[in-house]
């Protein structure tokens, strides 16, 4: 049995089959970074647990939907490498 696969078409790594490592990462460095500023200013936990929920959460959710398809990180890439390439080409089709 043979399989056709685009060449366009890029296998990668998932936890669980739905959320890419790198996003994976990227979700556990944001939520380190708000629970050590929580943690720096605040003393009570129930306002620290509302915050960090309310602050982790859209990130999250964000991650695991993904925008049209496409991992949040890579949407990511993507947009920041449009804006900061130097050379944009424009291609006519005849």
């Amino acid at each position: 049995m043979k399989f056709i696969i685009p060449q366009n078409y890029s296998f990668k790594n998932k936890l669980f089959g739905f959320i890419p490592y790198s996003t994976l990462i990227f979700n556990v460095i944001w939520d380190f970074v708000i629970f050590s500023i929580l943690n720096l200013f605040l003393d009570n936990w129930n306002i620290k647990i509302f915050l960090l929920i309310s602050l982790a959460f859209p990130i999250t959710l964000l991650s695991i939907l993904g925008l049209n398809g496409e991992p949040f990180i890579d949407v990511l890439k993507y947009v920041l490498k449009y804006i900061f390439s130097t050379k944009i080409y424009l291609f006519k089709k005849y």
